[in-house]
């Protein structure tokens, strides 16, 4: 990334504090041009629990001064109960939490250095939040980019998947456990550091239990989804994602339905910013926003109206691997979405081959009942790149299921959109799953995965009320694939693969389960794109990623990141073992030291569905001279055939001292999951 100096001088106000109407204060961090004070601008505001001062602060660092030394008023705000803000945080897109964010922006536009018009801009949490306040209306508020997040929380995010449960769940769960006990900085909030510390620890507690009792889409989940109702979203919207993040879906559903302008770019990401995105390349995202801020907060026309509705990256095919520093491909563009340029090719599921599209199969019945191991290369459910958590190549986990190969194709096929296989099927346990993969096939058999879909096969109706299999009856369901740009060469093949089980992507079933796939009513629907050289040769590059010079940070111990696949064949018992060591990390500025270690396990016994386990530790803390705070939460999901069983454990310190130490045990029934 290349550090520029931006137009405008800027300064910065370190610690604001912003007052809620109950008496509560967020903390907040600000960048404006000098010049501000006299003529008012517009204010952006990323508002997320993540830590402003200390987790946050170098990233913010390269984004917020760049903006604003473009004509903004840029804000930093720490959710109630995180970072420096006072409160408590207990779960995620709460209502007081939307209040505040509705009330933080009208304080934004009420300053003098503020015209009383505002942006959110967000990755992950705060593009969340970013949809759930347009959705608000609030007045100020006149455009929103959206980055790595979602507009359906039960179907589309970290919990649930077709109605399936993430591993990820855990681990996310896990992730904010620490992050809402860990304390202010004595630095900004002074003496009463340890007073707002204590309060999370005796309340902010476990949040997985709480997600784990709602397995089906209810009202829990219907809150902060903006898909329930896309009209109450009026402002511009920018939604972004990556082909390796786990939100590229929404932003193909936000520009077919929202009403107002939209905008949609997926480039080959991970779970990150554009403009720092991995794989590469990454782009100059941060020009882009500016451009976005000018269109729809300052009324500039810059041509931003007349460019594709969607543009992505349309990726090469490249063999399997974990991690992959770029990913060789090209920038189209689609001028609405769905986009008439796209075709919807459909194949049949035959007896082992996927027909070629029109040619009809005979029907027969194929049995699969995978073994649990299923799922062990499948990587993470939404990849953060580090440690390499993207899916390996696929020949192990196709032993264990049925699978479909087309022959090698004749000329070079690109796909774009969200593919969908329609399974006619029958299952012999009321309570059942399907994983399906479609990848990638090199002549030398090297199996890349392209995209995947899940589903719970009692939500086949639907995810608000789940319902038993009859095990004597066929039935049909539409699998819908993550959305995908892939281009396929000449000479690979196109695979199917279907199994019973992915574990530990998703928790698998109360019992190992048999379906047997019938193939005359079994398809598969490929959205395929012709090439268009020409129109593609006139999107205008994105340039380079550019950003402000970022704050000194030192490295006091490196970090250690590790991701094994473990089989002990004297026990029986496979093991995944992840290991995400961020070291410990001084910023030079404020003399902080800052150390993140997270470590997850997840094991299974043979084919016994009900050993499945999942284990994490975190371990937080912050260090300046005599001030030494650590924060270890440790979480552990067991399960018998009808029931989770959640045990759960917090420790906090201060110096060498337990200052804290709590432990939870839940049970929580299995729901038809």
């Amino acid at each position: 990334m290349r550090t520029v100096s931006t137009p405008h001088e800027v300064r910065e106000d370190e610690h604001v504090w912003i007052p809620m109407r109950d008496g509560v204060r967020l903390a907040g961090r600000i960048w404006r041009p000098t010049w501000s004070d006299d003529q008012p601008v517009p204010a952006v505001l990323e508002y997320i629990p993540y830590r402003k001062r200390d987790l946050t602060a170098h990233r913010d660092s390269i984004i917020h001064p760049y903006v604003a030394g473009h004509g903004y008023a840029c804000a930093r705000v720490d959710l109630r109960g995180s970072g420096d803000s006072e409160g408590v945080l207990t779960d995620e897109y709460l209502e007081i939490e939307l209040q505040d964010g509705c009330e933080a922006l009208e304080w934004l536009a009420a300053q003098p250095w503020c015209d009383g018009t505002a942006g959110m801009i967000g990755k992950s949490w705060g593009g969340f939040n970013g949809l759930q306040i347009a959705a608000r209306q609030p007045p100020q508020l006149r455009a929103v980019v959206a980055v790595a997040s979602s507009d359906d929380r039960y179907a589309d995010d970290v919990h649930y998947m077709g109605g399936c449960l993430l591993g990820d769940n855990l681990s996310w769960a896990s992730t904010m456990f620490a992050m809402s006990c860990t304390p202010p900085d004595p630095a900004l909030v002074g003496d009463r550091w340890r007073a707002m510390w204590h309060e999370r620890l005796e309340h902010a507690g476990p949040w997985v239990d709480t997600w784990l009792e709602h397995q089906r889409r209810d009202d829990y989940w219907s809150h902060g989804s903006v898909r329930d109702d896309y009209s109450q979203v009026r402002c511009p919207v920018l939604g972004v994602s990556g082909w390796a993040d786990g939100y590229s879906n929404a932003v193909f559903r936000l520009l077919e339905g929202l009403d107002g302008p939209s905008k949609g770019l997926i480039g080959p990401w991970s779970h990150t910013y554009p403009h720092v995105g991995q794989p590469g390349p990454a782009v100059g995202f941060l020009q882009e926003v500016v451009r976005w801020w000018d269109r729809w907060l300052k009324g500039i026309d810059n041509g931003i109206d007349d460019e594709p509705a969607l543009r992505v990256w349309m990726q090469e095919s490249m063999p399997p691997d974990t991690s992959y520093e770029s990913r060789p491909g090209r920038w189209v563009g689609e001028p609405s979405w769905p986009s008439p340029n796209i075709r919807t090719d459909h194949s049949q599921l035959g007896a082992g081959h996927l027909a070629h599209p029109g040619e009809e199969v005979a029907e027969r019945g194929l049995t699969i009942e995978s073994p649990l191991s299923v799922g062990l290369f499948g990587g993470k459910w939404c990849s953060y790149n580090a440690p390499p958590d993207l899916p390996f190549d696929q020949r192990e986990e196709d032993g264990g299921s049925l699978v479909f190969d087309s022959a090698p194709l004749a000329e070079r096929l690109e796909v774009l959109g969200l593919p969908v296989v329609h399974l006619e099927l029958r299952s012999n346990q009321p309570v059942a799953m399907v994983a399906v993969r479609l990848s990638d096939v090199a002549p030398n058999g090297e199996a890349t995965r392209v995209s995947y879909g899940l589903l719970n096969l009692t939500h086949r109706e639907g995810h608000g009320e789940p319902q038993a299999l009859d095990t004597t009856e066929r039935f049909h369901v539409a699998v819908p694939l993550n959305g995908v740009a892939q281009a396929f060469p000449a000479g690979h093949r196109i695979r199917i693969s279907v199994s019973t089980s992915y574990w530990p992507l998703a928790w698998p079933p109360p019992r190992p389960s048999q379906l047997t796939v019938f193939t005359a009513a079994s398809t598969l629907e490929m959205p395929v794109r012709a090439p268009r050289p020409d129109e593609d040769a006139q999107l205008a590059p994105l340039g380079e990623p550019e950003g402000a010079e970022p704050i000194p940070v030192s490295t006091i111990r490196p970090g250690e990141h590790r991701w094994n696949v473990t089989r002990d064949l004297a026990e029986h018992v496979s093991a995944l073992e992840v290991l995400r060591d961020e070291g410990t990390l001084r910023i030079d500025n404020i003399d902080l030291a800052v150390s993140q270690r997270a470590w997850e396990r997840y094991t299974s016994t043979a084919n016994v569905f009900a050993s499945a386990m999942g284990e994490t530790e975190w371990t937080m803390s912050f260090c300046r001279g005599d001030w030494a705070v650590e924060v270890v939460t440790r979480t552990r999901i067991t399960c018998t055939e009808d029931t989770f069983v959640v045990h759960a454990r917090l420790d906090a310190f201060e110096g060498d001292d337990r200052v804290h130490s709590a432990n939870w045990r839940r049970r929580v029934p299995r729901d038809h999951v």
